[in-house]
């Protein structure tokens, strides 16, 4: 029989991003970064002129960041702690959205906080991707955790039988993100991986 699967993402579930790429743009860029319900792309204005970032750009420096500054990003309160928790009687898998070229840095970032899961890089909606990653462990009890509200509806999609935990655990992102539970697609919305856990471990082994 196989072993219980635990998917998770990274950003803003594992580690911190949101709150070290503001300060890099900040220091590095003159750009302010305030999110504040605002869409992503219009979250960034440079500091001299008051204008919003144009899209284009504001990939360039998500991509720069990653290249250069993914050594600073912390992990989430109790998160690294938990995965270890739930490792020991379960698989556990990273799906992050990063380009495939970044997979190997993240691997090595997760491995210098302890975590060596496999690590899946992937781009646009989760829903396929963790479809393939669930039928490759033959996973029937399966819990996916993701802080974006369209993976979880795109998981429900392709693998609705995989349990939805709806988890962002950067406290100035958390309050201004859709909720994925409220729009019904995610199982459950928690925050705090102290109070995730028990419904994690519940889920993957009632």
């Amino acid at each position: 029989m196989s072993r219980p699967l635990l998917v998770t993402d990274c950003d803003e579930v594992l580690l911190h991003m949101v709150r070290h790429f503001s300060a890099w743009l900040d220091e590095e860029h003159a750009i302010d970064f305030s999110l504040n319900g605002n869409p992503f792309a219009e979250s960034m204005r440079v500091r001299a002129t008051g204008e919003t970032v144009p899209e284009e750009k504001m990939w360039e420096y998500l991509g720069g960041f990653f290249d250069t500054q993914m050594d600073t990003q912390e992990p989430i309160a109790g998160a690294l702690e938990a995965v270890a928790k739930i490792g020991e009687d379960a698989d556990v898998v990273v799906l992050t959205n990063l380009t495939d070229e970044r997979n190997a840095a993240r691997v090595q970032q997760l491995r210098k906080h302890g975590l060596t899961a496999p690590v899946f890089t992937n781009q646009g909606p989760k829903g396929a991707a963790l479809k393939r990653i669930v039928e490759e462990h033959g996973a029937t009890r399966a819990v996916f955790i993701d802080d974006i509200a369209g993976h979880h509806k795109s998981a429900l999609e392709k693998v609705p039988f995989v349990h939805r935990l709806h988890l962002c655990g950067e406290p100035a992102v958390a309050p201004h993100i859709p909720c994925a539970h409220e729009a019904g697609d995610a199982h459950a919305r928690i925050d705090r991986w102290d109070e995730a856990l028990p419904w994690i471990l519940e889920t993957l082994h009632r």
